[in-house]
């Protein structure tokens, strides 16, 4: 029987600017092929419709990752935990701009 994917984390928030913040991570029986050692896999995004602001993900070849408006840059994945930690707390410093 092929193991199966679990999903850990799923949750959509949409703010009265019509903001989008959106979770999902799945844990995986093996990590994503090509950049990745860890068993999850994720989409984080933040950002209004057509408009990312923020994201992160580990979309392979690329592995780990994180987008910002200023552009993309290696993230060092530590567990589900802190990788939505770490998303709140840039969607905290970015709404605090407005």
């Amino acid at each position: 029987m092929k193991a199966q994917a679990t999903l850990l984390y799923r949750f959509r928030r949409e703010f009265d600017d019509r903001a989008i913040l959106e979770v999902i991570v799945w844990q995986v029986p093996k990590p994503v092929e090509e950049g990745c050692s860890h068993p999850y896999k994720y989409r984080l995004f933040y950002g209004f419709p057509g408009q990312r602001i923020i994201g992160y993900d580990n979309e392979r070849p690329k592995g780990d990752h994180r987008h910002t408006i200023d552009g993309e840059e290696r993230y060092m994945f530590a567990g589900p935990e802190k990788l939505i930690d770490d998303f709140l707390s840039d969607i905290a410093k970015e709404r605090s701009k407005l």
